[in-house]
């Protein structure tokens, strides 16, 4: 037995004499500079874990090379590790607060990860190591923004454009605040629907006025149709209450004494945003004439960079049956989100887009054959304070009281809005 501890006790000192480092953590030993533009190099190809584990290792012997740390930082930042990006910053501002890009790194951090209170903070403290500051100052009017006090940001964007007029950037945000502050619009919209036969020139024109407040947004509206050589008139209200991030609701009431409108119309639709920039809603629309007719609809919505797709549905249960329509809609947005090209593509007939008395023709009606196709172009003025759209519509649609037969329809529409506070 003694000799076999013997051997035993030989092979384990032997070990540990061959791998003293064993267990230990090893020092890095090599040029810095070359290693951190490898981790620069890796990082940027997405082999972010592998950067964050040299740059790790490069600050075991150089723990002050701060551009490294920072570095290190806002890696973690892009991985949303704002926790472990916050504690890098404060490790290299308890010995250098004098590096500008430090300090504009850890500011973005805070907004980066939703705390503008802290980044608002922060660049105080910037401020008085580069007072007056353009890239400071910009990012101190995020904070502001991000802490609702668009004013607020609205001015120190202003003092850095009477410092230098020319900067691009300010001058964008400023445009970006305005259209923020801008909370009241008037609005209208005209449509002109002609028909390839049986019926005349139909037209719909929409006189709204918009608020914005900080329970969501409200419009009223003022509906003018004439049909079939009579003019008629709806009173619309539209509500969209924010209920909490990333969770909101559509309401909707009119009324009308016009045999061209519902009575009464009003529905409800609830919208929810999910992870993977998708959005889902579900809701209904009722339409009261002499019978009450309620359709019921949601949608799918999915946002791919600044491409925009989804698809809604119509489902229109009745004494004869249930009737059911759909429409797939795309948008490619460009510099923001009333900048876009949309098309729609829509089968089948809904009484909620297709407004009509139902009384003795509900079978006729809900049962029609249809299909549509819409391209629509909507653009801002520079200072995004005007708003234009326009669409142009083909429609094939079964005639009502003639099953089997068709007509075209040809529609264009045509808005404006402007913006002011």
């Amino acid at each position: 037995m003694i000799p076999k501890i013997g051997i035993k006790l030989t092979f384990v000192l032997a070990f540990l004499v061959a791998f003293p480092m064993f267990g230990q953590e090893q020092k890095y030993n090599g040029d810095p500079d070359s290693s951190f533009e490898k981790a620069r190099e890796l990082a940027f190809n997405k082999q972010r874990q592998q950067a964050q584990d040299t740059l790790l290792s490069i600050l075991t012997k150089y723990p002050n090379y701060h551009e490294i740390r920072s570095f290190l930082a806002t890696t973690y930042s892009w991985d949303g590790e704002y926790k472990k990006a916050r504690k890098e910053f404060a490790t290299i501002f308890e010995k250098d607060t004098k590096n500008k890009s430090i300090w504009e790194a850890a500011i973005k951090n805070e907004l980066w990860g939703d705390m503008p209170y802290p980044a608002l903070e922060m660049t105080t403290e910037a401020l008085k190591n580069f007072p007056d500051d353009p890239e400071i100052l910009y990012l101190k009017a995020s904070a502001q923004e991000n802490t609702n006090n668009p004013i607020e940001a609205l001015n120190t964007v202003q003092f850095i454009l009477d410092k230098n007029p020319e900067d691009k950037k300010a001058n964008d945000y400023k445009i970006s605040l305005n259209k923020i502050l801008s909370q009241n619009s008037i609005g209208i919209n005209s449509i002109v629907d002609l028909y390839s036969d049986v019926f005349d020139p139909m037209q719909y024109h929409t006189l709204k006025y918009g608020r914005q407040t900080k329970y969501g947004s409200i419009i009223a509206k003022v509906n003018f149709n004439r049909r079939f050589k009579e003019n008629g008139l709806q009173y619309e209200v539209d509500l969209y209450p924010k209920i909490s991030k990333g969770f909101y609701a559509y309401i909707n009431v009119g009324l009308s004494n016009s045999f061209l409108f519902p009575d009464v119309r009003f529905g409800a639709e609830l919208y929810k945003s999910l992870p993977k920039s998708f959005e889902v809603s579900l809701g209904f629309r009722t339409l009261k004439y002499s019978t009450t007719t309620t359709i019921y609809t949601g949608s799918v919505g999915w946002y791919y960079g600044n491409s925009y797709w989804s698809f809604r549905p119509y489902i229109t249960p009745g004494g004869v049956g249930t009737s059911t329509s759909g429409t797939i809609a795309y948008r490619k947005y460009r510099s923001d989100a009333d900048n876009y090209l949309g098309l729609s593509l829509g089968i089948g007939f809904s009484p909620e887009t297709n407004q009509f008395n139902f009384n003795e023709n509900e079978a006729s009606i809900i049962n029609l054959k249809s299909q549509k196709i819409n391209l629509g172009y909507y653009f801002t003025s520079s200072n995004k304070q005007n708003a234009w759209g326009t669409q142009f519509a083909v429609t094939h649609q079964e005639i009502i009281f003639d099953p089997g037969k068709y007509f075209w329809i040809y529609s264009l529409n045509l808005s404006w809005e402007i913006r002011f506070k």
